[in-house]
């Protein structure tokens, strides 16, 4: 369409030219005396019109000759800035091929043509930013050379320069750079400049996923448990951990935390807090009931911690894997046994309940046959473990078992019965 306009225009152009030049007679006289020129009024356009295109091409001609010192500067430049970009970019190379020396002195070009270019006057657009880099990539090569002043050195001067705070890409590029420290503290195993580092960094920064990461292994280097069990849950949350990896890593830093605690005081504000999903989970919920029985705490709270797994290992259900395993079910049990001396009419309710609608689990046996030997049942604790002792896998229960046995067999006066009890004991 638009070619077809543009062919209309033309044939109109041309029609009044044709119009005006072809029965024009007009007539321009120029008197020079003692001469008369006459001369035809198309002529004199047409020479008007040539004069003007000359004139035109004159002075193009002109200005591109006064232009050529500017032009040959600025070639000039262009070349130095792609020397420099060149640089720059082989020294990124060589960092990603393990070329590290080559590296740092690719950088170290970069950072002279940058240099001679600010110098004579050019100001670069990204100069900022390639001037962080080239440091970053060499102070990255000073740390696989194990060069710690170069590294320091450049890293300095890549966060020295105060016109990244001016530009957004400027301070994305001075945050990269502290992360980069981080990472490079944690190499050193130095936890403190580590966190110290992530501790400059904006909030929204330092909630970043790398960031975390980063916290997370400076953290746990440093035995901040409690900072590290927060950075987990957060990296949990990112999803950064594949499957099942976070609920481990938070798990095994939440233990962590009840392993270390010195006294029940500690160990309740440790258990608070942990987050509801967390202290249902079995390994830290037994693992707190033994922490407690170990510091002599009240071993009504332990079961009360107890009491959510408890009812998930008891509890039918259609699908297997929604109860507690084998493992985890004789660590219950034995997280149990270290409370039964103050074991309550509830509880105690609850495991003969337990026993009856299981009669063949044998761990269910040996708990409410030890619970009825501290509450002096003797016959009901006889029956409960010598049916028990048939059919348990765990040979710490077992033996414990035949133990429980022997000093019913005693207690009762039946010294032969105790000896083979005490036997089969020892052979465990």
């Amino acid at each position: 369409m638009r070619a077809a306009l543009w062919l209309v225009a033309l044939f109109g152009v041309a029609v009044a030219v044709a119009l005006f030049a072809g029965n024009n007679q007009g007539l321009i006289t120029v008197f020079w005396p003692p001469y008369r020129v006459d001369l035809s009024l198309n002529l004199v356009v047409l020479l008007l019109l040539a004069a003007f295109v000359l004139i035109h091409a004159a002075l193009r001609a002109l200005a591109a000759l006064f232009d050529l010192p500017r032009q040959a500067k600025r070639w000039r430049m262009q070349q130095k800035e792609r020397t420099m970009h060149a640089a720059l970019m082989d020294a990124l190379s060589y960092l990603l091929a393990g070329r590290f020396i080559r590296a740092r002195k690719s950088a170290q070009a970069a950072l002279s043509q940058e240099k001679a270019l600010s110098a004579s006057g050019v100001k670069l657009v990204n100069a900022v930013q390639l001037r962080a880099l080239s440091h970053l990539v060499a102070a990255e090569s000073a740390q696989a050379l194990q060069d710690k002043a170069g590294r320091d050195e450049h890293l300095r001067q890549a966060l020295e320069d105060p016109s990244q705070r001016h530009t957004a890409l400027g301070q994305e590029t001075r945050e990269g750079a502290q992360l980069r420290a981080a990472r490079w503290a944690l190499d050193d195993r130095d936890a403190a400049a580590a966190l110290a580092w992530l501790d400059e960094l904006p909030q929204g920064v330092a909630r970043r996923t790398l960031a975390l990461r980063v916290k997370l292994k400076a953290a746990r280097l440093a035995r901040r448990t409690v900072d590290a069990l927060e950075t987990a849950r957060l990296l949990a949350k990112h999803r950064a951990f594949p499957g099942d990896a976070a609920q481990s890593i938070v798990r095994g830093l939440a233990t962590e935390l009840i392993n270390g605690a010195y006294d029940t005081a500690q160990l309740l504000r440790v258990w608070n807090s942990l987050e509801n999903g967390e202290r249902v989970t079995p390994e830290l919920a037994i693992g707190a009931a033994q922490r407690m029985a170990a510091l002599q705490g009240d071993a009504h709270i332990a079961r009360a911690w107890l009491l959510p797994v408890w009812e998930r290992m008891v509890a039918p259900h259609s699908d297997p894997s929604a109860g507690l395993g084998d493992y985890q079910s004789i660590k219950l049990v034995r997280a149990l046994e270290l409370g039964l001396e103050s074991l309550d009419a509830p509880w105690l309710a609850r495991i003969e309940a337990a026993q009856q609608r299981n009669p063949r689990d044998a761990r269910l046996q040996y708990l409410a046959g030890m619970a009825c030997m501290k509450r002096q049942l003797w016959g009901k604790a006889q029956l409960l473990l010598a049916q028990a002792v048939m059919g348990l896998q765990d040979a710490g229960l077992h033996r414990n078992a035949w133990c429980a046995l022997a000093q019913l067999a005693e207690q009762r006066g039946d010294d032969a019965a105790a000896a083979q009890a005490w036997k089969r004991a020892a052979q465990l």
